[in-house]
């Protein structure tokens, strides 16, 4: 029943109809995306990558305070972390200071014995692997099949660690010091209505701070080039997702007596950890959303495997090459991966490992702007090389045995002599200049 309905609903909304100018086929096409987004939900992989988060969370949220203690002492600073950790569990309700209290005792006496001891280097390998966890799952809805390297990841990381925590506090700091400044202090008694001014702006920092953060993870975890654009979008709806998603969950730990009567004790415990899967599910959510946004070629296909036929991968793989090699030969076009995607209709994910085929067979180059270019003359590639690719690209998997059976090898040999004699000796430039 539920698949049928998705099924429908795909149709619905990836329909000839849903394409115009129309206003109505407009609202279909934006509508997609809530429903990817729902759809991908439904099959429970992102569920699963926020139930992995929580357990890192668990295990790093104290070390990851307590390094940052450590950090903020040296400014001084150290003491503008209770609120902001108070925020995070203010949708438990009445034990978010309980949490806030316990979860500070615990990081200043980490924090106190923390410098030039073993604990810095565990402490550090924590928190590395919590991040490694946070870019993994972003990785996985980027549809990134290469992380960074081990040395590009603790540079980053640790200056992440480092850095993160002091832009924080700074804004912080500033946004009090501007509110408290003499010119807004003047300014407040000639404007009667500044202080329903001042108290929805400190009502709204909050948001705008966890926005802020969920863009700035969207734009340079995951370990692909991601616009400011479609992670900003991702961000706001992220951060609206957090307010209206904690004002019900505080709705429902306050009305909702079934914890404390199950629970008893660690009923508290118990909600922190709801909240916190909860707020994995909203950043996974934000980030599934920019790359929607982002690369539109993957809404209908979601997050399933994508599989070629034999067919299809040897078409795509012409066409790919012979898109390159016209636009090197005409001067007009230079294509990249995106461009390509959207060019030829399909994911970026299947462009990528043809292009990646290409390249290890130097046929094609990536330029640092990322662009690609025929890596030898168009004379020299002959279109049996490039159908030789396409035909032999390995799935990854380990080689299986190769039984030899005479009639099966008979016949296998006929179709490739075929083939071959079929293409002959055309190359890459006779299909571009024929085709002009």
């Amino acid at each position: 029943m539920m698949l049928a309905f998705w099924n429908w609903l795909d149709r619905y909304l990836f329909g000839e109809y849903t394409e115009g100018p129309a206003a109505y086929a407009r609202l279909l096409r934006v509508l997609r995306y809530p429903y990817a987004i729902l759809r991908d939900l439904s099959r429970g992989q992102i569920n699963l990558h926020a139930m992995g988060l929580v357990y890192a969370t668990l295990l790093s949220l104290v070390p990851l305070i307590a390094f940052a203690f450590a950090v903020l002492k040296a400014f001084g600073a150290h003491s503008e972390l209770r609120p902001l950790i108070e925020q995070f569990f203010s949708p438990v309700g009445a034990g978010a200071p309980q949490l806030t209290e316990r979860v500070m005792q615990f990081a200043d006496n980490v924090s106190t014995g923390l410098v030039g001891s073993l604990g810095l280097a565990l402490l550090l390998w924590t928190l590395l692997g919590t991040i490694k966890k946070v870019e993994d799952s972003l990785n996985f809805l980027w549809r990134v099949e290469h992380a960074r390297s081990f040395a590009r990841r603790v540079t980053e990381y640790v200056a992440l660690l480092i850095v993160g925590p002091i832009v924080v506090v700074s804004f912080i700091g500033m946004s009090h010091h501007a509110m408290e400044s003499a010119a807004v202090v003047e300014l407040s008694r000639y404007m009667p209505f500044y202080e329903r001014i001042n108290a929805f702006g400190l009502w709204l920092a909050p948001y705008v701070v966890v926005t802020s953060i969920f863009t700035a993870v969207y734009m340079f975890v995951p370990n692909t080039r991601v616009k400011w654009k479609p992670a900003l979008i991702g961000g706001v709806t992220a951060g609206v997702l957090w307010g209206v998603i904690g004002k019900l969950f505080t709705a429902m730990v306050v009305y909702t007596t079934r914890l404390s009567v199950v629970y008893a004790g660690f009923a508290i415990i118990v909600a922190a950890l709801l909240w916190t899967y909860f707020g994995w599910l909203i950043l996974l959510i934000g980030a599934q959303l920019s790359f929607y946004i982002q690369n539109r070629n993957y809404l209908r296909l979601g997050l399933t495997e994508l599989r070629l036929s034999a067919v299809q991968r040897e078409q795509l793989t012409l066409k790919v090459m012979y898109l390159i090699a016209r636009g090197y030969h005409d001067g007009k076009t230079q294509w990249s991966i995106d461009g390509l995607s959207h060019e030829l209709g399909m994911p970026g994910i299947a462009i990528s490992r043809i292009v990646h085929a290409l390249e290890d067979a130097r046929l094609v180059t990536v330029t640092e702007a990322e662009y690609l270019l025929p890596a030898r003359d168009l004379g020299n590639i002959s279109i049996q090389e490039i159908l030789d690719i396409a035909r032999n690209e390995k799935a990854g998997q380990a080689g299986w045995r190769n039984i030899k059976l005479p009639a099966i090898d008979a016949i296998s040999a006929k179709m490739d002599e075929a083939w071959r004699q079929s293409c002959g000796d055309m190359t890459l430039r006779d299909l571009v200049e024929h085709t002009a």
